[in-house]
Formats: structure tokens, C-alpha cells, sequence
């Protein structure tokens, strides 16, 4: 494997069938945001939920007032999901060093995706090489191309991830599996509030996670 280590620093589902929701805003909105008046009536309110909706099919999220999503990392906010976005994928990652987003080694057939890394550092594991992408900086992976991102360094990382078309995220993890030992797929079953990842071929459970403590 390749390293680009010495890239410039910057400033600060499997099967094909379930998606891993890579397909996140940044900076929402907040309670109080101030209106200028100019598109409309002022909306300010003293408490914002988390999500609002708008006449004309606008919405408005409070990222960190979004429910925290099933994964290996930190926190997730499916930003997406919450503003009712159709034809990307959009989520804010929260990952501690050493967690992986989103589950595993995986592919996108027909789905690309991007890495917009806000805060700590991330290493990209690719086809052809590792790749570092610091804080700043944004990692673009195209439809069919295999990866995984795990946060490093000393810092907790927040990545916004983005990817369309929405409707062909589903994702092809391959991987060992511990039991078999052969390079396999992931099944995905829902256990209570949990994800539970399963070897494809001999179905040994690989992998379990709920909602991470915070985001």
C-alpha cells in the first residue's frame, strides 16, 4: 500500500441492498438565527425544534439537536433524513481515534461520495493506497471504488459526508470474515436499537453497534 503522508496540512450497506447512509451540513441554523425580513415574515422563535419545515418545501435542522444514528463512530446525525433530502445522502460524523466510518471495507456501485473532514484527521484506506485528509480538506470517492475512513491522530474528528444518488447507496463490504476466513460480504439485521453485521456466506455475526454517546 501507498501513503501520501506527506500531503500539504490544512487548516482546520452492505449486499447492495441496505444503504450505510454515507451520504452532512455543517453549521445549521440555530435557535434565534436572525431573519432579515426581505424573503418574508421574521420566524425567529425563543426554542427551535429540531426540524422545521417551510411553505414551498424549505426545511431547517438543528444539527445537534438531531437524534444520534446507529454506527461504529462517536455520534451520526442524518442530516438527510431529517430535512427530507431525496436525492443525496448527508450525515455528520463525530468518530474518536481509531473509529471506522461508516461500517467497513465497502464499495458503492453506482453511488459516489465525499468527505468534507471539519475537524481532527482521517485515513482513507483505497484500492490503490492510504490516503491522509486533514482538517480542511475534502476526499472524493467515485462509484465502484472500494474505501474506509478511520479517524487518527489525537484529536476526535467531525466529517461531513455526502453521497448521491441517494437512491443507489446501497453498499458491498468485503472483508474477512474471523470465522470462515473468506473475503465476504455483510448482511445488516436490526436488533432492538442495534446494527448487526453478519458474514454473507456463512453467516457468523461480524460486527454489532447502536447510537454512539454523543455527537
Amino acid at each position: 500500500m501507498t501513503d501520501d503522508d506527506h500531503a500539504s496540512e490544512a487548516s482546520e450497506t452492505p449486499g447492495g441492498v441496505v444503504g450505510d447512509g454515507t451520504g452532512t451540513a455543517g453549521a445549521a441554523n440555530t435557535a434565534g438565527a436572525a431573519d432579515d425580513g426581505a424573503n418574508g415574515p421574521s420566524d425567529e422563535t425563543e426554542e427551535t425544534p429540531a426540524t422545521e419545515t417551510f411553505p414551498g418545501g424549505y426545511a431547517r435542522a438543528t444539527v445537534s439537536a438531531l437524534p444520534d444514528a446507529p454506527n461504529p463512530t462517536r455520534g451520526k446525525r442524518e442530516v438527510d433524513e431529517a430535512v427530507g433530502a431525496s436525492q443525496f445522502g448527508c450525515n455528520l460524523f463525530v468518530a474518536d481515534p481509531g473509529e471506522q466510518l461508516p461500517w467497513g471495507y465497502h464499495h458503492h456501485p453506482d453511488h459516489e461520495e465525499l468527505f468534507y473532514v471539519l475537524a481532527g484527521e482521517l485515513r482513507v484506506e483505497t484500492d490503490n493506497g492510504d490516503r491522509r485528509v486533514t482538517a480542511g480538506q475534502v476526499f472524493f470517492v467515485p462509484a465502484g471504488a472500494g474505501n474506509r475512513a478511520r479517524a487518527v491522530g489525537d484529536r476526535r474528528a467531525r466529517v461531513l459526508a455526502v453521497g448521491a444518488p441517494k437512491a443507489s447507496d446501497g453498499a458491498v463490504i468485503s472483508e474477512p470474515c474471523p470465522a470462515c476466513g473468506a473475503e465476504t460480504d455483510r448482511t445488516a439485521d436490526r436488533d432492538g436499537d442495534a446494527y448487526v453485521l453478519s458474514c454473507a456466506d456463512c453467516g457468523t455475526e461480524t460486527d454489532r453497534f447502536g447510537a454512539g454517546p454523543e455527537a
